[in-house]
């Protein structure tokens, strides 16, 4: 039986999502479950895709409402904009206290959802995940357009590492703190037979990496990294956990350059995995704060990592060897590094266990956002 919220908690909390299949719709699953054990209501509103991908409404005590919109601007949005003021405008009569978005093109539809001079509205939390895509283009002006109608209309912006803080803060926020992001807890999972899940696959170091095969995750420049890795004895091999748009081209571009590597797909066993590794690997082009990360350094995992959003904010300078992105050769030196001195990467395991016992729960990303409420409400 749920408890009653606590002396100055929200009684009702809105979510609203974007087009989400990973870490940041399991963060809100996570944050919804702990509000809802609470006490508290819970909505999440988002494209139906959403709930499909992370089960929002499985969650006792959390209701889902389909909200579609795309990951970029288009002229169905007005219809979105009408859809989220109509649910969460206090007109309704179950407004909700706060209204928590997550991603900066959610966060963008929900202040103009409000955007009504002299409307009574709930105080509005944003939280951004993720900084500007590599790169320029449109992509770019497109995230600078989002980023000044939420550093204008929000109450409260919560970002998951410090250089996003430093941008919504010049793009004039009002309020600006550091989110709660934690990664779950899990033990490692049984593997299926025929799985990778010893050090030395067919007597060869595994080099693993993790992600959405997607643009930004950068395994592109690690497919190149690894024809550096084939004159090493005994020879390393590359396997990658993911699903994504990217699938097919990775799995043709590492064999039009004669990269052996295996493509898991999406997997359940990632802390079996990454324990398992000899290296593990994040290419990442631009980050947020990413939950495998969490999960490498829980592992003890030797990580060599890209120096972008918030991973020199998780690892520091001893739990990582840190390089910049979209740079192959000094990735492939990096990774060669850990593979050829065993003093090294006990360093990085070391340094990676130390780091994940200071690593918050759940309990606190809950906490957290509790505080920001209060914060963003002048409580």
């Amino acid at each position: 039986m749920s408890a009653p919220p606590g002396e100055g908690s929200p009684r009702r909390v809105a979510f609203v999502v974007g087009t989400t299949e990973g870490g940041t719709g399991r963060h809100v699953r996570m944050l919804a479950a702990g509000l809802a054990s609470r006490g508290i209501a819970v909505e999440v509103l988002g494209p139906p895709s959403a709930e499909t991908a992370i089960g929002f409404a499985s969650v006792p005590g959390v209701k889902f409402s389909p909200v579609e919109f795309g990951d970029r601007p288009q002229r169905s949005d007005a219809g979105a904009v009408l859809r989220l003021r109509q649910a969460l405008s206090p007109g309704t009569g179950a407004a909700p206290d706060v209204v928590h978005a997550h991603g900066l093109r959610a966060g963008a539809l929900t202040v103009v959802a409000f955007a009504r001079p002299g409307a009574r509205r709930s105080p509005i939390v944003v939280t951004v995940h993720n900084g500007p895509p590599y790169g320029g283009g449109a992509a770019v002006l497109v995230y600078r357009a989002l980023q000044q109608v939420v550093a204008r209309g929000a109450d409260l912006v919560l970002c998951v590492s410090s250089d996003l803080e430093q941008r919504m803060r010049a793009a004039g926020a009002r309020q600006v703190a550091r989110a709660v992001v934690p990664a779950p807890v899990t033990p490692p999972a049984a593997s299926p037979p025929g799985t990778v899940m010893t050090p030395a696959a067919e007597g060869r170091p595994v080099v693993f990496a993790a992600g959405r095969l997607a643009a930004q995750k950068g395994f592109a420049t690690l497919l190149e990294a690894a024809i550096a890795w084939r004159d090493l004895v005994p020879r390393p091999l590359l396997v990658i956990a993911g699903d994504g748009p990217l699938s097919g081209d990775l799995r043709a571009k590492a064999a039009a350059i004669g990269v052996d590597a295996r493509f898991l797909g999406h997997r359940d066993d990632i802390p079996g995995l990454l324990a398992a590794a000899a290296v593990f690997v994040l290419p990442s082009r631009w980050e947020g704060q990413p939950l495998v990360l969490q999960e490498a350094l829980r592992a003890g995992a030797a990580i060599v990592a890209t120096r972008v959003g918030g991973i020199p904010d998780l690892t520091g300078d001893d739990a990582a060897l840190l390089v910049r992105p979209h740079d192959p050769a000094r990735l492939a030196v990096a990774v060669a590094a850990v593979l050829g001195d065993a003093e090294l990467a006990a360093r990085l395991r070391a340094a990676a266990r130390a780091r994940a016992a200071r690593l918050p729960s759940e309990d606190d990303a809950v906490a957290a956002a509790l505080a920001s409420y209060a914060a963003a409400a002048g409580r």
